[in-house]
């Protein structure tokens, strides 16, 4: 029987498993260290990976599809019922512009009756007509908002109700007029299948190879990259649906090309401008995911005004 005093096991054991004083912090044990399955390579690409933006290919050719059909079906039957498309698309957008523009307050009703005024010019009278109608905007434009009395942005207003005149309403009667040239249908089918092939292939060409931003203060995804992809996809479409033209000439083709292809993105430059000032991103909700008709019909504002030029003067 021990004379000293009893010993605690639970306490024994933590004195055994202290380790001695005098042994280096180096050689004691260490806990063992949490392996992650990531190596350094999967870490660095991890953090240089930026986020992409989700494709909407798909949901563009869902979109354009049944407009073109209902494209195609209004330019075979031309004349008046391709005047009130005409019409019911360029309300349309200009409803849509103006609801941008609405601290500017412009007169909706003059915007309207001028489109109106502007597409029967075209359909029963001539391009001096269609001039005539747009100029006579102005005074009315100016008639009107004074009649509103004192607002403090009587000019804004009037300016605003001219840009969807002119932006707007102009171009669509132009439209009309394409349609009256000879071969006038075949050039109007040129101008779309150049326009909005191109915007496919600046789409395409943006997604796969953009690098370099073509306008980041306009329009931050656009880059210089999709820019020459559609400026190619445009001249390319409209030469190649010349083949089976056999009153175009190559030359002819490649001017129309030409043209489409620079001032389809023009067109749709100056309407990012416009939706960026407003502080918008879609100029409507019309199409769903895909904004506004003004959003998908940008470009074409701009390219059937020069088809049209381009036709009246090589064609004839």
């Amino acid at each position: 029987m021990s004379s000293g005093p009893p010993r605690n096991r639970r306490g024994d054991r933590r004195e055994r498993a202290r380790p001695p004083e005098g042994r280096p912090a180096s050689q004691r044990r260490r806990p063992p260290e949490r392996r992650t399955t990531t190596s350094r390579g999967q870490r660095a690409a991890g953090a240089e990976r930026r986020p992409r933006r989700r494709s909407d290919l798909l949901a563009r050719i869902l979109v354009a599809v049944p407009a073109a059909v209902v494209a195609i079906v209004f330019v075979d039957l031309g004349g008046t019922p391709w005047a009130g498309l005409m019409l019911a698309i360029s309300w349309l957008c200009m409803y849509e512009l103006y609801r941008l523009l609405g601290r500017w307050r412009p007169a909706m009703v003059v915007g309207f009756a001028a489109a109106a005024g502007l597409v029967i010019a075209a359909r029963l009278g001539s391009e001096r007509t269609v001039l005539e109608v747009a100029v006579a905007a102005l005074p009315v434009a100016f008639a009107v908002v004074a009649s509103r009395g004192g607002s403090g942005v009587g000019s804004v207003s009037v300016a605003g109700t001219l840009l969807g005149v002119w932006w707007l309403g102009v171009p669509f009667a132009f439209a009309v007029l394409l349609m009256r040239l000879h071969h006038g249908t075949g050039v109007m089918i040129d101008v779309m299948v150049g326009t909005f092939l191109g915007d496919t292939g600046a789409y395409i060409g943006g997604r796969l190879f953009g690098r370099r931003p073509l306008a980041p203060s306009i329009s931050p995804h656009k880059t210089l990259e999709g820019l020459l992809f559609g400026m190619l996809f445009a001249v390319m479409s409209v030469y190649a649906v010349g083949l089976n033209q056999p009153w175009l000439t190559h030359g002819d083709a490649l001017l129309l090309g030409i043209a489409i292809a620079v001032l389809g993105p023009v067109g749709d430059l100056f309407e990012s401008m416009v939706k960026r000032d407003a502080g918008a991103k879609d100029a409507g909700g019309v199409l769903g995911a895909h904004g506004g008709a003004l959003d998908r019909l940008d470009a074409i504002i701009f390219t059937v005004v020069a088809g049209y030029f381009i036709w009246s003067t090589v064609g004839h």
